[in-house]
């Protein structure tokens, strides 16, 4: 995948994500500084969904047959309760790339990475190395059920059965920790919420009212 912005800007969730309307914190317009934040969102996208609503002119290598992508991270997020931060750092931050080689394969593009960095990294407080730490520890700590392995098949699943599946594959989690998004009428993402140290997952009301309200959405088959 050779977009930068763009991916994020495809999936609709380029400017923040979208659970929130202030990034200003628990005080809209207030000042936020880096570190302060309640909880961690990781967003996992599902890149056949990603394909299926616009991806394929915008993410060529991502998209093409035999690419094999199912989730792949879109982002670990620092949250509010209410709300959220984003872009709390300068440019003079950016990540090197001995930085940039720890996340690889974690993300689909080293665009993507960056710009996940700048908009919100530059809030957690950590260095660009500590934070695609983060990003990978939380990516390992997610199992993605069998179900959604390789699928093969075009399906079509219930949001709240794509969560409980996700739970039942994830000792802990439930499905109130959660959100499944669509776009589209395709699985768009599954969301997962941590807490600040990586450890648990914390329940997250604000974020699970964003799951999809649709009774099915399509999942379409791996590339």
């Amino acid at each position: 995948m050779k977009a930068l912005a763009a991916a994020a800007l495809a999936l609709g969730l380029a400017g923040s994500p979208a659970v929130a309307q202030s990034t200003g914190g628990p005080v809209a317009g207030g000042p936020v500084a880096p570190g302060r934040f309640d909880f961690y969102v990781l967003a996992l996208s599902w890149s056949p969904g990603f394909c299926a609503t616009g991806g394929d002119a915008k993410a060529r290598e991502q998209c093409a047959a035999g690419s094999g992508i199912g989730f792949t991270v879109h982002g670990l997020w620092p949250q509010f309760d209410h709300g959220f931060p984003s872009d709390c750092g300068s440019a003079e931050r950016s990540p090197s790339r001995q930085a940039l080689a720890t996340v690889a394969g974690v993300y689909p593009d080293e665009g993507l990475a960056r710009y996940e960095w700048r908009k919100h990294g530059t809030c957690t407080g950590l260095s660009p190395t500590d934070y695609f730490g983060a990003v990978r520890r939380a990516r390992d700590a997610v199992a993605v059920p069998a179900a959604f392995s390789k699928p093969t098949q075009d399906q079509t699943w219930a949001p709240v059965d794509v969560a409980r599946t996700f739970a039942a594959a994830n000792p802990g989690l439930r499905t109130d920790e959660m959100a499944v998004t669509c776009r589209g009428g395709d699985l768009e993402e599954v969301r997962i919420c941590f807490a600040k140290d990586l450890r648990s997952f914390v329940p997250c009301p604000e974020v699970a009212r964003a799951s999809c309200r649709a009774p099915g959405i399509d999942v379409p088959p791996v590339r």
